[in-house]
């Protein structure tokens, strides 16, 4: 299987790389099979995700799917963030072989873990 056009996009221009230095949502999740990593920094306010970085090392898939990812979530609600799938982030991709999709299922444990951070913090801060 040969890569979007969409995909190839995301490679040459990735959308929200970096860091945010006001995050309060942060995660790093790496694959255990391959090795890739993909760090999501979220800033979340009033329940909504209002800016999204990502950093990735490894394959191209994995670079693809942290910005596909970082698009999909800007502006979103915490709770259509946690509905988010593997499917859905493939499919804004254009597709990816199945040898590929773990880069997808990376972005989605990724965001949950971030997401779980955010709710931890803010149970420390509340208490």
């Amino acid at each position: 299987m040969s890569y979007s056009e969409l995909f190839k996009d995301h490679i040459a221009n990735p959308r929200n790389a970096g860091e945010l230095s006001d995050a309060n949502a942060v995660a790093e999740e790496t694959n255990p099979v391959c090795g890739d990593r993909l760090r999501l920094s979220l800033r979340i306010d009033n329940g909504k995700i209002e800016a999204a970085r990502f950093l990735a090392y490894g394959c191209a898939p994995t670079l693809a799917c942290g910005s596909v990812l970082t698009e999909i979530i800007e502006g979103i609600s915490v709770d259509d963030a946690n509905k988010l799938t593997r499917k859905q982030i493939v499919d804004a991709l254009g597709g990816l072989s199945p040898q590929k999709q773990h880069a997808a299922a990376l972005a989605i444990e990724t965001l949950q873990r971030a997401l779980q951070s955010f709710h931890s913090n803010r149970k420390i801060i509340n208490n």
